[in-house]
């Protein structure tokens, strides 16, 4: 048998919160969780990829591994 007051209270109807919203609802230690991605939004489950570019550095990179169309000049000609 377990012990008494050692183990936190649980919630066996605890809801998750996504952008304000319910989106699923389980057995947890708190009441409420809220979470940023889960799987009705993560891209993985979704089929959809979001790149984010900051000062280019996915543009650069394409370019530096010839995985671009625009590919710079300077970079062919160097070995």
């Amino acid at each position: 048998m377990a012990k008494a007051d050692i183990h936190p209270k649980w919630y066996p109807d605890a809801k998750v919160y996504c952008n304000g919203q319910v989106v699923m609802t389980i057995g947890s230690t708190k009441p409420e969780l809220h979470v940023d991605v889960w799987s009705g939004n993560h891209p993985f489950y979704t089929g959809t990829q979001k790149i984010i570019d900051t000062e280019g550095r996915v543009e650069r990179f394409l370019r530096k591994y010839g995985m671009s169309s625009t590919q710079s000049a300077e970079g062919t000609d160097q070995k």
